[in-house]
């Protein structure tokens, strides 16, 4: 099992797991909260069919990364990513970010510039600011979720996950009551202290970040997104980037890799290659 190490706490060395798999144009998958890397199935296979590299890796505090307590920032976040990406080597990349991880491209983007990447792709996005005043939430909304976390964690990752797949509506037909739980699994797992610490990082400011990006850009978001309402992000979009794709799952919730494959995979590949 392949790690890199990013950091130092006291006594004990921050690693970041990876995988590395394939060859061809680099591919770069980073995950969802409150998921690790495998959450990319149903992608890792038809990337691999078409000829690219694909790497994934979990996040600090998620899956089989390190779990410091410190480092709960877009800005370490991206600098975690740079450190794979330069030991590596990795050239050309794609850069694709699901939820979460879309602020890992976005800030590694604007941190880092482009050199090593030639597009990059928004799932679900974060961007451009989730908790400005134009429709964006309340920024209780996150405080009152670290509450929640704070009080009864795996509650919280129930309620959590019901919205990520918009279970009341896709359970049984685009979700399975055992990928349910399998994803309930992996974030029940996760560090308890990395769960509550990156949810105010959902409010991060990504709108300096975005005009520095100078690559083609994918946006791909359900029109059912009831963790990051479309309309405070993927829509707004464009008024920040320019070359820019957005396409719209029709019914889709926020975890679309999963619920709408074949229109996700479909967009990734017209998009990669």
């Amino acid at each position: 099992m392949p790690y890199i190490t990013t950091g130092q706490e006291n006594s004990g060395p921050i690693e970041i797991y990876y995988e590395d798999h394939g060859s061809g144009t680099p591919v770069v998958l980073i995950h969802g909260f409150p998921l690790d890397c495998h959450s990319w199935e149903k992608q890792v296979p038809v990337l691999l069919e078409a000829g690219h590299r694909v790497v994934a890796y979990d996040r600090r505090g998620f899956g089989r990364s390190s779990r410091p307590a410190t480092g709960y920032d877009y800005d370490t976040f991206a600098a975690d990513l740079n450190i794979l990406m330069e030991r590596l080597d990795l050239r050309e990349v794609v850069l694709v970010g699901f939820s979460m991880g879309t602020g890992e491209v976005t800030r590694y983007l604007g941190m880092y510039g482009s050199a090593r990447v030639r597009k990059a792709v928004l799932l679900a996005p974060l961007q451009p600011y989730l908790v400005d005043e134009h429709g964006g939430i309340d920024p209780g909304v996150l405080t009152g979720i670290q509450k929640s976390i704070a009080d009864d964690r795996f509650a919280y990752l129930k309620t959590f996950l019901d919205d990520f797949y918009n279970v009341d509506v896709l359970g049984g037909e685009r979700i399975s009551a055992e990928a349910w739980q399998a994803s309930w699994n992996v974030a029940a797992a996760a560090s308890a202290k990395a769960t509550y610490d990156c949810v105010p990082t959902w409010g991060t400011d990504f709108r300096a970040d975005l005009a520095r990006f100078d690559v083609p850009l994918l946006v791909v978001q359900g029109d059912e997104d009831r963790i990051l309402p479309i309309e405070s992000t993927g829509r707004r979009l464009g008024e920040f980037v320019r070359n820019l794709r957005f396409e719209v799952v029709e019914g889709g919730p926020h975890n679309i890799g999963w619920t709408h494959p074949e229109q996700v995979n479909r967009a990734l590949m017209e998009f990669v290659d």
